[in-house]
């Protein structure tokens, strides 16, 4: 009698199992590293947000215990907190990496959740790297098999699905494990686009639950609770549950010969990935036309449905920095104003400049005749000046793309800039250090080496 054929997801469940360090090609290795670097920068950056007292507080109303750093603080608390509070500080400025593809942000829940579980068991740097790869591969997989617009929070889901079997190739747990861990993780998933829609700071703490929520689902599997193994797939699995319609052929697609870590685009400015295109457009056609903000009558954006979805809003005085970030006229004129998007751009004075406001009016994000719902390009940025001229500019990819990424250059210098903007900035020689030691990430035999590093030390 012949076997049953394996589903897709336990296809993909066996593939994130079997993938090990010593078996990585070398280009992986070093995305893996290029974006754990990036995410480490913008989680030390996040420390300065005002909310991150608020989901301490939460983390350490649910029992103290030693099990993990908090980033840049340096507070003790278990895995499973830590991870929350870590994850809420690389997502609450919306400066971290994204998948276009599969609509994710791969590492806000994955490295939070990754980083935790190893500094509790003193696991080695190329075991952080091997989890992160697996943990990435998963969670993008599923994001792009997605056919339909995003409706729940795919960074947040995804992420907790993704990071439960990243930890569970780092642990070395059995398929069986797995399958209950990834099970687990989804059926306390959480995570919508109501959030987004309103720019509340929800959505980086959906982000930060998913992050605690792969860690319990771990921890569950490993007593024995059983989870639901047909969570992708089944009637009420993710795909026919969370997704209008979907591929599941994407789900394996170059499954083992291409790695979707490679797919994953830095973020220059902190925004939404969605308003990148315009400001990346503007500073070009800036360079070649030499334009200021006095010579704008108006300029429209021509973009696919997602970047209407996710930035297409109008600005108002009474917005917070959660709304503007996701506010493509805002972040426009932030920049034509400034000559830079920075996370002092979202003060509370910054939100009530008439001047700014004023010139976030004259821009205008419109709907292409792109059929991808998922798809981040082409955008056509089209500028009108008072003088008649029209200046017009069409991305096919974004600054920080892959096929437009930033040079080693332009990834320190944001690296820098996040530790700076700390809530208490590291100094140029701690940058550096901590910089050095992740480059070598894979040469510590414990990432519990660089957890002193990433935390600014009391005098």
């Amino acid at each position: 009698m012949s076997s049953k054929p394996e589903s897709s997801t336990q296809q993909l469940v066996q593939f994130a199992l079997q993938i090990s360090y010593a078996q990585l090609p070398e280009d992986v290795i070093e995305r893996a590293k290029v974006f754990i670097t990036d995410s480490v920068g913008v989680g030390i950056s996040g420390s300065r947000m005002p909310l991150v007292k608020a989901v301490k507080a939460l983390a350490a109303s649910q029992g103290s215990c030693d099990g993990a750093t908090i980033w840049h603080s340096g507070e003790k608390q278990s895995a499973a907190a830590a991870a929350m509070v870590n994850a809420f500080q690389i997502h609450n400025q919306e400066w971290d990496c994204v998948h276009e593809k599969a609509v994710v942000h791969p590492m806000a829940v994955i490295l939070s959740a990754l980083t935790a579980v190893a500094e509790e068991h003193k696991l080695s740097g190329q075991q952080l790297i091997q989890g992160v790869v697996a943990a990435v591969e998963v969670a993008t997989r599923i994001g792009q098999s997605a056919t339909s617009p995003i409706k729940f929070f795919r960074p947040a889901i995804c992420g907790a699905i993704g990071a439960s079997a990243g930890i569970a190739n780092m642990l070395n747990l059995s398929k069986q494990q797995t399958l209950d861990a990834m099970g687990i993780a989804y059926s306390h998933g959480s995570g919508t686009m109501q959030a987004h829609i309103e720019g509340s700071p929800m959505l980086p703490m959906q982000v930060a639950f998913n992050a605690r929520n792969a860690i319990n689902a771990i921890t569950l599997a490993q007593q024995g609770f059983t989870g639901p193994h047909n969570f992708l797939e089944g009637p009420f699995g993710y795909f026919n549950l969370m997704e209008d319609s979907f591929d599941l052929s994407l789900l394996l697609k170059d499954l083992g010969e291409h790695y979707q870590i490679c797919d994953v685009a830095h973020k220059p400015f902190p925004t939404g990935r969605a308003a990148h295109g315009t400001i990346d457009a503007l500073i070009e056609l800036q360079q070649q036309h030499n334009f200021s903000s006095d010579d704008i009558a108006n300029i429209h954006i021509s973009a696919p449905e997602l970047i209407c979805r996710l930035v297409d809003r109008r600005p108002s005085p009474t917005m917070d920095a959660n709304y503007a970030k996701l506010c493509n006229a805002y972040t426009a004129a932030t920049y034509l104003l400034t000559g830079k998007v920075s996370v002092e751009d979202f003060s509370k004075q910054a939100l009530v400049d008439q001047q700014r406001l004023a010139l976030a009016e004259k821009i205008i994000t419109e709907q292409s005749d792109c059929q991808d719902p998922n798809a981040m390009v082409p955008q056509t940025i089209t500028v009108n000046l008072v003088s008649g001229q029209r200046l017009q500019l069409t991305l096919d990819n974004v600054l920080g793309h892959p096929l437009r990424p930033l040079s080693a250059k332009q990834q320190f210098e944001k690296f820098s800039l996040c530790c700076q903007s700390a809530q208490t900035p590291l100094t140029e020689t701690e940058i550096t250090q901590l910089h050095q030691k992740l480059q070598q990430l894979e040469k510590l035999d414990s990432i519990n080496e660089l957890i002193p590093l990433m935390y600014k030390k009391k005098i």
